[in-house]
């Protein structure tokens, strides 16, 4: 897969860049879920709606996997036992654009999902077959150490919650709002951003 240039982008271009991203590689599989890769993070961005989020939330719902877009890894990477480190690749798009609770969500929702691994015993059993595998590419649940780091990151809540939307939007038979009806959301953020 080849790697989007990403140098070019503005906060005028980056929401336009994201819409052909979806647009282009949304319909890919999303590594053995039931979904692909678009309904996932349409339907975690939904969740996040219908709780009643903020847009900065909804905006971090939606794009905690744009990673798998932005990298050089091949679609098939975890089946050949491959971490392509997706929330590394997403981070550094969407670095320059958006507030830095949406970058830490972005960076962190893997770490995420090893935290709460470690630190709540009922949690694993809520991961599908395919997040369990990617689990152990990731690197398994944290030690007590990285958790009691991970725990001290300011944005930890807003983390943690992203990562549970991300648990749940794997739903083959729902279908969530269009990119559409985020693009003014992921614009408005934008722009505040920008302009603080």
């Amino acid at each position: 897969m080849t790697k989007p240039d990403i140098s070019a982008l503005s906060p005028d271009t980056i929401v336009d860049f994201i819409a052909d991203i979806f647009a282009r590689r949304g319909a890919e599989e999303y590594l053995g879920e039931p979904v692909t890769i678009s309904e996932h993070m349409l339907q975690c961005a939904e969740c996040a709606e219908r709780s009643g989020a903020d847009d900065v939330l909804i905006a971090a719902a939606l794009l905690h996997d744009i990673g798998h877009f932005t990298n050089e890894f091949p679609a098939d990477a975890a089946e050949q036992g491959i971490d392509s480190v997706h929330e590394e690749a997403g981070a550094r798009v969407l670095r320059d654009f958006f507030p830095p609770l949406i970058h830490d969500c972005v960076r962190f929702h893997v770490d995420a999902k090893r935290y709460l691994c470690a630190t709540d015993p009922e949690y694993f059993g809520k991961l599908s077959g395919a997040s369990i595998h990617s689990l152990r590419l990731q690197g398994g649940p944290m030690s007590t150490a990285e958790a009691e780091l991970f725990a001290e990151n300011p944005h930890l809540d807003a983390i943690l919650q992203v990562r549970m939307w991300d648990d749940i939007g794997k739903d083959p038979a729902h279908a969530a709002p269009a990119f559409a009806h985020y693009a003014p959301l992921l614009e408005r953020v934008v722009q505040a951003h920008a302009g603080g």
